[in-house]
């Protein structure tokens, strides 16, 4: 038994580490040979798991040659436009102007019932309100509205903004980011003093701090799980 729970954490480990190694991707963003991959190396480390009797490299070999081939893969799609055809395949588009390309749609083997609930889904219910419907080689459907049917935003009407950009967290769950002060050219001081005007003496004591591109600051305290009141 313990041998079979250590066998399986190993192999636990070299499939984690695969999979980093593929890069990051949503399951719903990957291609279908990085699918495949995914699938195949699921299988092969439940072999060595399973059987005692199977060797470990057994399952190590296959594993890293599926991802000896998926990084060959990829740095070719990245490097030819013709590979990235070939391997990732190219977007399609569903709908031209308000109007179903049913070529297309067959093509992709893409029914009308399946287009017309993803359409729900990003909230253009009406094929007449769409200017693209484009199906995305991972398979997601991308839909751009007609400029008459999308959102209105200060562009439309010529209003000025203000740059917002996002803001930086100091204090994380009581740790300092001393690496994002840096960043920003604040010292500690700066921030021991920002938190001694809320009654804060120690980083433990807060659960999230930032900085917002305005030099706003934000603070939220810790709150005790059993009193409930603020650390």
């Amino acid at each position: 038994m313990l041998v079979m729970m250590m066998r399986t954490l190993i192999m636990f480990l070299v499939v984690v580490v695969a999979l980093r190694l593929m890069g990051k991707r949503q399951i719903g963003k990957l291609q279908p040979y990085e699918l495949v991959i995914i699938i195949m190396i699921s299988e092969l480390a439940s072999i060595p798991m399973q059987n005692v009797s199977v060797p470990l490299i057994a399952g190590f070999v296959p594993i890293f040659s599926l991802l000896l081939v998926q990084i060959i893969l990829s740095l070719v799609s990245l490097h030819s436009e013709w590979a990235r055809g070939f391997v990732c395949g190219r977007p399609s588009i569903l709908i031209r102007n308000g109007k179903i390309v049913e070529e297309e749609l067959a093509r992709s083997r893409y029914n009308i019932n399946d287009l017309l609930e993803q359409l729900r889904i990003k909230n253009v219910p009406n094929v007449a309100h769409v200017e693209f419907a484009i199906l995305e080689t991972g398979g997601e459907l991308s839909v751009i509205p007609k400029s008459q049917h999308r959102p209105l935003s200060p562009a439309d009407m010529s209003i000025p903004t203000e740059y917002e950009g996002l803001p930086i967290p100091l204090i994380i769950d009581g740790y300092l980011d001393r690496e994002s002060l840096r960043d920003i050219n604040l010292t500690e001081e700066w921030l021991l003093d920002q938190l001694a005007r809320q009654g804060i003496t120690d980083y433990k004591q807060v659960l999230y701090a930032s900085i917002d591109t305005q030099g706003n600051f934000f603070c939220q305290r810790k709150v005790s799980k059993k009193a409930g009141a603020l650390v």
